[in-house]
């Protein structure tokens, strides 16, 4: 992982040339840095098991082991690394099983290049970043869902409980939750465990779009 003052960043995109634009984006910002990138899932996971990054950048579509298994393998490592998609694909279904596999952010390609950075700096520092027009896409998807949670689930909450969901709408990490409510990281991260249980939610940034759409 980064010292203090640097995020470290891996870029896994079979387009040489979007890696490049990548790689000259994060030169321009002097608290990212670019320590590896891979043009395809395989390299990527092993280099991410290396390198152990504060975020990797990850394609979907990508010949072989694609973004989606790639993103699958990386969480069953024991690499903590924050996973922010970064694609062309704004399909329901890419999107959805993203942030269920535990993307920590879902942004595409097509944003201007400085909104691109600032999202990559903001994933970087721990916070949960979806792009705007996908972030009703996943309210909807989430909704039509025959085990959505209704706004009744709320009531099932507790009052901590209520309190984190809404720390996490703010695209808190579970160790800024802590040190905000002066509990440990263990002790929020029981606290998720329960919220989408109760919610019948698979992942925090469901929960997150979740409660930004419900509360």
């Amino acid at each position: 992982m980064s010292n203090d003052s640097t995020y470290s960043v891996i870029s896994i995109d079979d387009h040489p040339l979007f890696r490049k634009g990548v790689s000259d984006l994060i030169d321009m910002d002097a608290s990212l840095s670019l320590v590896a990138e891979a043009d395809n899932g395989k390299d990527g996971l092993r280099l991410a098991q290396e390198h152990n990054p504060d975020l990797i950048l990850l394609d979907i579509n990508m010949k072989g082991m694609d973004g989606l298994e790639t993103l699958k393998a990386i969480k069953e490592t024991d690499v903590d690394s924050r996973v922010m998609m970064l694609t062309v694909s704004d399909n329901e279904d890419d999107v959805v099983t993203a942030l269920r596999l535990g993307a920590d952010g879902y942004l595409l390609k097509d944003m201007e290049p400085e909104d691109i950075l600032e999202s990559i700096k903001t994933g970087a520092s721990g916070k949960i970043i979806i792009s705007d027009r996908l972030t009703q896409l996943l309210a909807q998807a989430l909704r039509e869902e025959a085990k959505s949670p209704k706004n009744g689930a709320l009531v099932e909450l507790t009052a901590r409980e209520k309190e984190i969901l809404g720390l996490i709408a703010n695209g808190m990490s579970n160790r800024a939750i802590g040190d905000s409510l002066n509990i440990s990281e263990g002790t929020v991260k029981v606290h998720v465990k329960h919220i989408l249980k109760k919610l019948n939610l698979k992942s925090r940034v469901e929960a997150a779009v979740w409660s930004l759409k419900n509360i």
